[in-house]
């Protein structure tokens, strides 16, 4: 099963996706909308991949600010994953994506994409990183879990 990177914007949505072991991670699309509140399709584009390639998970970039509180553009992506919620039937996580905008766009430029087109891909790579980071964390809990046990256990 495969997991599901977004990276919700004002007129986008960058979709990255797991291969099926849920080891690499790549960038997939960017979902675009006319108006920020016409989301219709959009919902409609995210259930149609998560069917499509077996989503078991998605994993939403939280825009939280530099000191960890939450910005105004919290509350639209908690309202969109509401929205999700009721779309499809796995669940949705969030995960911090301060700063992921300037690393893809650092990524890009690193990459020698020219800066006119970087729009097209920003938003799938920062969904990246956003993936990317959660699936990290989630390792670096499991490790930290095992060596929990291990020292419960006397284990060396």
């Amino acid at each position: 099963m495969r997991k599901m990177g977004l990276d919700y914007g004002s007129k986008t949505v960058g979709v990255a996706m797991t291969d099926a072991l849920g080891v690499t991670v790549m960038p997939f699309e960017t979902i675009t909308r006319k108006e920020e509140n016409k989301l219709r399709r959009t919902l409609a584009r995210i259930a149609e991949l998560v069917g499509e390639y077996e989503v078991d998970e998605i994993v939403l970039g939280r825009p939280v600010l530099m000191d960890g509180s939450d910005g105004e553009r919290v509350e639209q992506t908690v309202i969109f994953k509401e929205l999700l919620e009721k779309r499809v039937e796995v669940p949705i996580v969030f995960m911090d994506e301060r700063l992921t905008t300037v690393e893809a766009d650092e990524a890009l430029a690193e990459m020698e994409i020219p800066r006119s087109e970087r729009k097209k891909y920003i938003d799938q790579i920062a969904a990246v990183l956003v993936l990317r980071s959660y699936l990290n964390q989630k390792e670096y809990d499991k490790e930290k879990e095992n060596l929990r046990r291990e020292d419960e256990h006397g284990e060396d």
